[in-house]
């Protein structure tokens, strides 16, 4: 019986995927907070082969590694209607104009609903410099976040 379900489930997440057709969907992105408002624009590719989902911000992706920590798009993931993407980061310990910083961890959860463009970012903080200037926690925020181009297929 489980093994039916599976089956079932399986079937009907790519099926799903094959429907949308797509494996980059570009949003012209809007955040305000405090009286500041910032625009940019997101890219998303879908996983595909051996190419891993990626997420770009202002043609900047976020899948990064430095000296000073590593950020990870995990997934990003078509559920319809909404597409879910999940980042990870880890940060170095940091001295900072003579303030050391621990290490730290951030986990983000985005939900993007490309018809409304509401797109609400679940952020849980865990040490580190965000974790000692903004507290420990889960953070949830919400953006705007419209289509700017239709989906399309790489070339």
């Amino acid at each position: 019986m489980n093994l039916q379900k599976l089956l079932l489930c399986s079937c009907l997440t790519f099926s799903s995927l094959a429907v949308w057709g797509v494996d980059v969907m570009e949003f012209h992105c809007k955040r305000s907070e405090k009286g500041y408002t910032e625009e940019y624009e997101m890219k998303l590719t879908l996983a595909s082969g051996a190419q891993k989902a990626k997420v770009f911000l202002d043609d900047r992706d976020l899948d990064q590694s430095d000296a000073y920590g590593k950020q990870v798009v995990k997934s990003v993931t078509l559920a319809r209607p909404n597409i879910l993407i999940q980042i990870d980061a880890s940060f170095e310990p940091e001295n900072v104009m003579g303030v050391i910083y621990p290490a730290g961890t951030v986990s983000t959860n985005m939900t993007l609903d490309p018809v409304t463009g509401k797109l609400k970012k679940v952020e849980k903080i865990q040490g580190g410099i965000l974790g000692e200037t903004m507290g420990n926690g889960t953070y949830v925020s919400e953006e705007t976040c419209l289509p700017s181009k239709m989906p399309y297929k790489a070339k």
